[in-house]
C-alpha cells in the first residue's frame, strides 16, 4: 500500500473511533461527574499503554521528554476534561461537530509559528469544511434550543489544544516512535488525574450497588482503549506520515460517524445536516489536493 493510500486509511480508522467516542462520553456521564470522567479516562489509558508498550518508554531521548510532557498535557489531559464537561450541555453530534474547528486552529498556528507551506486549495479546503461545521451547528442549534451553547467554548479551547498538540509533534517529536509518544504523554498526565480523582468524589461512591456508575466505567473503559490509548498511538503515526492539515482534517469527519451514533441514541437530524455532512467530505479532499 503506498503512503498516500495508507494515510486515508488511518483517515478512516480514526474517524470511526473517534466518531464514536462521544457516544461513549456521553453514557459514561450518565453516572460520573465531568472530573470522574476525565481522570478515569487518564488511568485506565495509561493502564492499557503500560501494558502493550512499557519497553518503548526506552526510545524516547532524553531532549524530547520536554515536549512529550507539553503535548501530554495540551493534546490528551485538558481535552479530556474539556469534554466531559461540554458534553453535560450540548449533544454528542454537536460536540463533534464542533471539533472540526481544529484544522482551522492547525493552519493558523502552522504557518505563524511554524511556517509550514501550504497552498491555496488546502486553505479553500478548510474554509469549506469549516463552513460545513458551522452549518451543522446551526441546524443543531435550531432543533435542540433547550441546550446551552456556551459550553461550545470548552470545546473550541480543546481544538486549539489539539491543533497546538499537533504542530508540536510534527515539528518536535517526527522521529519519536508513536506508541513511545503515546505512553510518555499519559505518564506525564497520570500523576494529578489519580489526584484530581480523589478529590472528585468517586471513592465514596458504593460500587457494588450502583448500576449507573457500574455501566459508566465499562463505556469509560471501552473509551479508553480504543478512543484514547489505541487512537493515541494511530494518531501518533498519522502525524508522521502525513501533512498537519491532512491529519486535522480527522476533526471535519469523525461527526459523521458521531451523529449516526445520536440519531441511534435518540438525538435528532435532519436533511441540512446531511448536506453539511457532504460539505465537509468536500473540504477533506480540497485540503488533501496538492496543487500541480
Amino acid at each position: 500500500m503506498t503512503k498516500n493510500n495508507t494515510k486515508w486509511v488511518y483517515l478512516i480508522v480514526l474517524s470511526f473511533i473517534w466518531g464514536s467516542s462521544y457516544i461513549l462520553i456521553k453514557k459514561s456521564l450518565i453516572g460520573l461527574s465531568p472530573l470522574q470522567l476525565g481522570s478515569l479516562r487518564v488511568i485506565f489509558t495509561t493502564l492499557v499503554l503500560l501494558i502493550i508498550g512499557f519497553s518503548s518508554l526506552k526510545r524516547i531521548p532524553k531532549d524530547k521528554w520536554k515536549w512529550i510532557f507539553i503535548t501530554g498535557y495540551i493534546g490528551s489531559f485538558f481535552p479530556s476534561f474539556l469534554f466531559a464537561f461540554a458534553q453535560t450541555e450540548i449533544d454528542s453530534g454537536v460536540a463533534a461537530i464542533l471539533n472540526s474547528l481544529t484544522p482551522l486552529a492547525t493552519l493558523i498556528i502552522g504557518l505563524g509559528f511554524y511556517k509550514f507551506i501550504i497552498d491555496s486549495k488546502q486553505i479553500i479546503g478548510v474554509i469549506i469544511g469549516l463552513f460545513g461545521s458551522f452549518l451543522l451547528v446551526y441546524e443543531g442549534s435550531t432543533i435542540n434550543p433547550d441546550q446551552n451553547f456556551l459550553f461550545v467554548g470548552f470545546i473550541i479551547i480543546a481544538s486549539i489544544c489539539y491543533a497546538t498538540s499537533l504542530n508540536m509533534l510534527k515539528v518536535y517529536l517526527q522521529e519519536v516512535p508513536a506508541t513511545s509518544i503515546a505512553l510518555g504523554n499519559f505518564i506525564c498526565i497520570l500523576p494529578p488525574s489519580i489526584i484530581i480523582l480523589f478529590y472528585s468524589g468517586f471513592m465514596n461512591i458504593d460500587l457494588v450497588k450502583n448500576l449507573e456508575v457500574q455501566n459508566s466505567l465499562f463505556y469509560i473503559i471501552i473509551l479508553s482503549i480504543f478512543g484514547s490509548a489505541f487512537a493515541k498511538i494511530l494518531f501518533n503515526k498519522f502525524v508522521q506520515i502525513a501533512s498537519p492539515v491532512f491529519v486535522s482534517s480527522v476533526t471535519y469527519t469523525l461527526p459523521i460517524v458521531a451523529i449516526m451514533w445520536g440519531i441511534y441514541d435518540g438525538e435528532t437530524i435532519t436533511f441540512t445536516q446531511f448536506i453539511a455532512s457532504g460539505i465537509i467530505l468536500l473540504g477533506v479532499f480540497l485540503a488533501n489536493k496538492k496543487t500541480n
